[in-house]
């Protein structure tokens, strides 16, 4: 019993892949086709980082995307005819890994997911002014204690991310979070991390860019997917892809619910979990959730050793 989870924005680092792009001709393939679909020269971004380009929004999601696919079809090779990916029973992303969620799982196709995180990049960088809104990491306080705080202080800060017990990221207008952050501290934060972001992702502000990539989705076909993937929206797994749709149309405006989707593969009973792309990010996440699952991580050629003595 396997599944399969895909990072998103902030495991981006330069020359992320290039070892799986130099040795295997599945992640060149991946990389050809994207930036055919694209029209950026995406290669040159994740390399080499030109123009320093990796850590804006527009071009983050992308690279992330065609790195986490890249890795994924390197894995499919050798490791297809392996019992931890025949037994795979869910796939899910954080943010915009759940775009690459479903491509793995053939419910859009390579091309087509890359021309709409492409879109989606855009509208989240250009969603609000720059600078003015933001997303802050708050460590040592829980969810359910941060809306707490919100409610209680009225603060006008969002949850964006549910990711951990102790991990929590909140979204809104700069100047709102700088004053919710003495709050957060006096009662219980270890620390508050600005995050380097554009704008406030996952959040009310979002709203206006998301009714527009819901336009943009219209345009695209999509599949029922080969594996039930777990909606950031609503936790839950589901191969549908009406339902599918319409997890995906309301995730850029919505808290990330990575907690409860972890804890539903727990109830699930699942065994192992693989982390395929960029870092080690959710695989660091999930040991904090639950040490019920077997935790592997592929994001660079030297795994291939490791999997292959521990499969």
């Amino acid at each position: 019993m396997t599944t399969l989870v895909f990072p998103g924005q902030g495991s981006q680092y330069e020359g992320m892949a290039k070892d799986f792009y130099d040795n295997f001709d599945v992640a060149r393939e991946i990389f050809n086709k994207v930036e055919d679909s694209t029209k950026i020269n995406i290669k040159d971004i994740i390399f080499y980082n030109k123009g320093n380009l990796l850590d804006i929004t527009k071009y983050t999601q992308l690279s992330i995307f065609v790195t986490s696919m890249a890795i994924f079809e390197v894995f499919k090779e050798l490791f297809g005819k392996k019992k931890i990916f025949n037994d795979i029973n869910y796939v899910l992303g954080h943010s915009l890994g759940e775009y690459t969620a479903l491509a793995a799982s053939n419910s859009i196709s390579l091309e087509d997911c890359s021309k709409l995180l492409k879109i989606r990049g855009e509208l989240m960088q250009e969603a609000y002014p720059s600078n003015k809104s933001g997303m802050a990491a708050v460590l040592g306080l829980n969810c359910s204690k941060i809306e707490s705080l919100i409610r209680d202080f009225s603060l006008s800060i969002e949850i964006a991310n549910d990711n951990a017990p102790g991990q929590v990221v909140v979204s809104g207008i700069i100047e709102d979070i700088k004053d919710a952050e003495k709050i957060l501290l006096q009662n219980g934060a270890k620390k508050i991390i600005y995050l380097n972001v554009s704008a406030a992702f996952h959040s009310k502000i979002m709203i206006k860019a998301e009714e527009k990539m819901k336009l943009s989705l219209l345009s695209y076909n999509f599949s029922n997917s080969i594996y039930p993937i777990i909606s950031n929206y609503s936790a839950c797994a589901n191969s549908d892809k009406n339902i599918i749709f319409d997890n995906l149309s309301k995730q850029m405006s919505n808290k990330v619910k990575w907690f409860d989707s972890i804890k539903l593969l727990e109830n699930m009973s699942e065994k192992n979990i693989v982390e395929i792309g960029p870092g080690k990010v959710l695989t660091g996440l999930i040991k904090r959730i639950s040490s019920s699952f077997t935790l592997y991580s592929f994001n660079n050629i030297k795994d291939i050793e490791v999997l292959n003595n521990e499969l």
